[in-house]
């Protein structure tokens, strides 16, 4: 069977053919020539001479009008036919060595008769020049010539079958992959968990194009666009393949960037091109992922010319969108995850009326989108996943997909039957904190310093209200961080000033510990320094949580900010900035300074079964300080080994 289907599939290159043709071309031009080299062209002054010392064997004339001449094997030896002796190649050349005209052709046959008689001329013929082979020499170059400039534009034109718009000739054309009830698309809105209100409105855009009498008789317009807005991760695409699986009409889908090429107004024309294919195929949905590569607010960008490629691309969309009738029944979705950069005619209403934002899963959802996909898992009998939903806030639907892979390839890694708790707690680990190098050379005294530095951050965390509650504190090196604590922070919908300056002196507390016992400090603060900077700077000059400053913010959530030039707020303002973030980060440092002097000897001994154990967890810090007098049982986590 396998012969067999080799067999059909075999394609012969079209090389093949070409080479072949070029065989037979130089096998004719020998065989037609006895040689691969042209006679020289003499006189026939010069043939008479040749003619009478008896140097010619053999002549053929060709129409009355051109003779070729054979020399004999003693006129090549002379030195006088040397240029005609050998023949491209260095060996003899078996001629014609010289060509020349005739003038009167009875003249010429009388001579070339009375020289037989004589014994100086071996042979001649006479022929009519212009048979098939002749004319197949003389033709085969052209034939050449055409047939691979035929192969070459099939090749650029995208070949029978090659169709899309990636060739030369098809550059125009739209690059949109269409998905019809005669493909398998298999994705349905119950395979998006979670996103209950975003999939309430994707839906009534489908029941638009299936039922649209239900809207249109009570003077509804269908409407032409929606935007799907959001984080990376959180399922904009997978939303949108839902639609393709359930809307049962075309669907059009393409990214932003295949708008876009080096050639001037391609990408007009394929906007062109695939609204006139929507509207045949009417009702249809288009589908333009990542729309911020094309849709980017025009003239914002400094640089660059006015008659820019990309901002004739969005022209010629803006035009589509408002220029077909609502009665095509064409609807437009798009995603993004930086709506601050899209032009504001392209989110008006009438092009996108709807404007869905995807926001990051919170708990509820986290267990939804965990149990699809452990659906495909291997996995322990009574696997809690409330827990895994816990242990992961913050976390979209593509970081949910990876920990669950992750944890199958741990527990494969051990060699395990089954994916169990702590599979994923470490697949959990392995994505936040990245890989742990055990095998890293740390001295005693750098492990020292970490397990203080990591020990002041469960210490003054665990003495904070409004601090996250602790889950672990580890100082074998992962990824890039010589040492870890790990938190579960609580999620809020709105935060208050006493929370974030909890949480600034819990991210001081490893450089205050360092402060408290070593009386010195190293650089292993960098992160933790680099996220208090950040807090303080959106506390004073985003939030208006600062009392100096007052209610003010300079933040911008237009994004127009990142093209300017100057910044919103005098050079004085800028000090006064300056100063308040520099107080506030200093007052949680030294607030974290007072709390570790408290504890210090609790301080030391937490470290020492850090050194001891590498890893320790909540239940060793309750041995140590007693029961954290903050928690809230609804939101504890159990956490084992």
């Amino acid at each position: 069977m396998s012969n067999e289907k080799k067999s059909n599939n075999f394609k012969v290159n079209p090389w093949w053919i070409y080479g072949t043709l070029i065989a037979i071309f130089l096998a004719l031009s020998f065989l037609n020539g006895d040689g691969f080299k042209d006679p020289a062209m003499i006189s026939s002054s010069k043939f008479d001479e040749l003619l009478n010392k008896g140097e010619i064997e053999k002549v053929i004339v060709y129409n009355k009008v051109q003779a070729e001449a054979y020399l004999t094997k003693a006129a090549l030896n002379d030195k006088t036919n040397k240029k005609v002796a050998k023949d491209v190649f260095g060996k003899v050349n078996a001629g014609p060595h010289y060509t020349f005209e005739i003038a009167d052709a009875q003249n010429f046959e009388n001579k070339l008769i009375k020289s037989k008689n004589e014994n100086k001329l071996k042979d001649y013929d006479f022929k009519v020049k212009g048979d098939w082979s002749e004319l197949l020499v003389s033709l085969l170059p052209f034939i050449l010539i055409i047939g691979v400039w035929l192969f070459i534009m099939r090749r650029m034109s995208g070949g029978a079958g090659g169709g899309g718009g990636g060739q030369i000739f098809n550059i125009g054309k739209s690059k949109a992959k269409l998905f019809d009830e005669k493909n398998d698309t298999k994705t349905t809105f119950k395979d998006v968990a979670g996103l209950e209100g975003a999939k309430e409105e994707i839906q009534e855009i489908v029941e638009f194009l299936k039922n649209p009498d239900k809207y249109t008789t009570l003077g509804g317009k269908i409407p032409k666009g929606a935007l799907l807005v959001g984080p990376p991760g959180t399922g904009k695409t997978l939303l949108a393949k839902a639609v393709a699986g359930e809307a049962k009409v075309p669907f059009f889908s393409l990214s932003g960037s295949d708008f876009v090429e080096m050639f001037v107004g391609v990408g007009a024309s394929r906007v062109r091109d695939l609204f006139k294919q929507a509207k045949d195929k009417s009702p249809a949905i288009i589908f333009i992922d990542e729309i911020d590569a094309v849709g980017r607010a025009r003239g914002k960008n400094n640089f660059s010319g006015s008659n820019d490629e990309r901002e004739n691309t969005l022209n010629q969309l803006l035009t589509e969108m408002d220029g077909f009738g609502t009665n095509t029944h064409v609807i437009v979705l798009a995603a993004t995850n930086r709506a601050d950069v899209l032009d504001k005619a392209l989110m008006r209403a009438g092009r996108f009326d709807r404007q869905i934002y995807v926001d990051l899963p919170d708990i509820r959802e986290r267990k939804e989108i965990f149990e699809v996909h452990l659906a495909p898992l291997k996995k322990v009998e009574g696997l809690d996943i409330d827990f895994l939903a816990k242990q992961t806030p913050g976390f979209s639907g593509a970081d949910i997909a990876n920990v669950c892979n992750e944890a199958a390839l741990i527990a494969a890694r051990h060699n395990k039957t089954a994916v169990d708790k702590q599979d994923f707690l470490d697949a959990v680990d392995r994505i936040v904190g990245g890989l742990e190098k055990k095998n890293k050379i740390v001295t005693p005294s750098e492990k020292k310093a970490i397990a203080i530095h990591e020990a002041g951050h469960a210490t003054v965390s665990w003495m904070l209200e409004h601090a996250a509650p602790l889950v672990k504190v580890t100082i074998v090196p992962r990824g890039q961080s010589l040492g870890a604590a790990w938190y579960l922070p609580e999620e809020r919908l709105i935060v208050r000033p006493d929370q974030m300056l909890d949480e600034m002196c819990a991210t001081m507390g490893g450089r205050a510990a360092e402060k408290v016992i070593f009386d010195t400090i190293s650089t292993g603060a960098l992160s933790d320094l680099e996220k208090v900077t950040k807090q303080a700077r959106a506390m004073v000059t985003v939030y208006g949580l600062n009392e100096k400053l007052g209610n003010v913010t300079y933040y911008d959530s237009s994004g127009q900010s990142e093209y300017n030039f100057s910044k919103p707020y005098s050079e004085e303002t800028a000090q006064i900035i300056d100063q308040e973030i520099s107080a506030l980060i200093e007052s949680q440092y030294l607030r974290a300074i007072a709390i570790l002097e408290e504890n210090k000897d609790k301080l030391n001994k937490l470290a020492d079964i850090l050194i001891e154990k590498e890893v320790i967890f909540k239940d060793d810090l309750e041995n140590i300080f007693g029961k954290r007098p903050f928690d809230k049982e609804d939101l504890e986590a159990e956490f084992s080994e």
